[in-house]
């Protein structure tokens, strides 16, 4: 294994330094040998119970130095000027077999200075969860985070009751989140806001050119860099809509610069389409609801380009003329990405202008028709070459299903075949991910969770058990909610 732990040695104000707190009985409960296998991980040399061991806290393989990483956030609107690791470690870097730098980081494995209060540990659900939800993003196509390894800590977790303890390993370019340059600019900390951009550019971004000292960082590399992490956002957002994924809690502290999705923890994924579908117990205005998910990304992305600002220009409004046009480019390039993803999953090869108002109608027909967003685009697909599903599609759609027929005819096999690699047969439903949960929470038994993630890792071929996991739930998840786990 490669090891580094360059975040560690950016400095005492970026990080504390601080242990895992040991847990009483460290059992491997998932193991993502894959993964390993793309981070070198000789696994085949450890036996379960030092795989545990690693993955706990319980111990630290050589070369790592385990920190709490120091961040702000806004969290619904509302600025925290310090939030940090209360319950992560992370461990430090893995590269992996093509070159590129990961995280390692364990979360549930104990307080820090950052835990204001928490006792800094994961119950077993949510550990389940990130897993879960985590590795069918993957599969999905969608830029995210991963897990290595979930495992259980013998102890119990408090909430409103007791559940069983797990620690989660999670993967990641790298975990610096716009809530991470937040920090240093509330502190009006300069220095170390240029240290951590030069730092960032360095590790995601290395075809902007920079010297080794941060110090010597332009102005036209720090606007770069924001434009660099602004449309990395673009394919992560364009991914979530495609296939009907609500975050649930798009703080600033979970928007990582690198564009992968993190923080699983009130995550849902939309059933019937509206686009103020909510599911988060703690989102009680909607302010992160499924159709308000460009426009927050372009919110969030102007608080980064706020902490930017004084190292673009000493003079604030010529700093403020620099970037204006950056976050104009952004709106422009999401609302594009939007069409094009839309018409993508409608099989328009050669996207055009006028197809914008089939898209929009299409979006009102759904939402009016209250059908199934996932189902739908899967008939959609068997109708662009199979006559027998046309009767029940012309019933809901009418005209505009008409329109669109006439739209692909040119090539229908061809839309057919990008309507396949665009719309998913199964997603993680939001009533399988509880039930699959439920089972594994209270009897121990994994079985069944082995079987969905079978099913969630083939997303778009139907194999053996693909058709027990597409329907929808009979209430629409009506009284469904979805909590942060902490």
């Amino acid at each position: 294994m490669q090891i580094s732990t360059q975040y560690f040695q950016l400095g005492k104000a970026f990080s504390q330094r601080t242990s895992p707190v040991p847990v009483a009985n460290p059992a491997l409960l998932l193991f993502n040998e894959a993964l390993a296998q793309e981070l070198a991980i000789p696994f085949e040399e450890y036996d379960q119970q030092s795989i545990a061991d690693f993955f706990s806290g319980n111990k630290i393989i050589k070369g790592f130095t385990p920190i709490a990483q120091a961040y702000s956030g806004h969290q619904f609107g509302h600025f925290n000027p310090q939030l940090g690791d209360g319950r992560a470690h992370l461990l430090g870097e893995l590269t992996d077999k093509t070159g590129q730098v990961r995280d390692i980081q364990l979360k549930g494995s104990g307080i820090s200075q950052f835990s204001r209060r928490g006792d800094g540990r994961c119950a077993l659900g949510p550990a389940l969860r990130e897993y879960i939800m985590s590795e069918a993003m993957y599969a999905l196509r969608v830029p995210t985070t991963r897990c290595l390894a979930v495992v259980a800590t013998g102890e119990q977790v408090y909430r409103e009751r007791a559940y069983p303890g797990a620690v989660v390993t999670r993967v990641a370019q790298s975990h610096i989140r716009v809530g991470t340059f937040q920090y240093f600019a509330a502190r009006k900390d300069t220095e170390s806001l240029k240290k951590l951009t030069h730092f960032a550019i360095k590790r995601h971004f290395p075809e902007i050119e920079v010297q080794a000292d941060a110090e010597l960082l332009s102005s036209e590399q720090v606007l770069a860099f924001f434009s660099a992490v602004a449309q990395k956002q673009v394919p992560l957002i364009m991914a979530w809509m495609r296939v009907g994924f609500i975050h649930g809690v798009m703080n600033t502290d979970n928007t990582a610069i690198s564009g992968e999705t993190i923080d699983f923890g009130p995550c849902a994924m939309m059933n019937n389409y509206h686009r103020d579908t909510v599911f988060s117990s703690i989102d009680k205005n909607g302010r992160y609801a499924f159709g308000e998910q460009m426009t927050i990304m372009q919110w969030n992305m102007t608080r980064l380009a706020e902490t930017l600002l004084p190292l673009v220009s000493d003079d604030e409004e010529k700093s403020v003329a620099l970037v204006q046009p950056l976050l104009t480019k952004l709106h422009e390039n999401l609302t594009q990405s939007y069409l094009q993803m839309m018409a993508e999953k409608l099989g328009i090869i050669d996207f055009k202008d006028d197809d914008q108002t089939l898209i929009t109608q299409l979006i009102h027909l759904l939402e009016t028709n209250e059908v199934d967003y996932t189902q739908t685009f899967v008939k959609l697909t068997d109708a662009a070459l199979n006559e027998k599903v046309h009767h029940e599609l012309r019933a809901v759609f009418g005209q505009w299903f008409e329109q669109w027929q006439s739209r692909i005819s040119a090539n229908k096999a061809a839309a057919q075949q990008l309507m396949k690699k665009s719309n998913p047969l199964v997603i993680p439903r939001n009533h399988h991910v509880e039930k699959i949960l439920a089972i594994s929470e209270e009897s121990g038994d994994l079985t069944a969770l082995h079987e969905f993630l079978t099913v969630l890792k083939s997303p778009y071929t139907a194999i053996e058990n693909t058709a027990d996991y597409q329907d929808a739930p009979a209430d629409n998840d009506e009284n469904y909610h979805t909590f942060c786990g902490t």
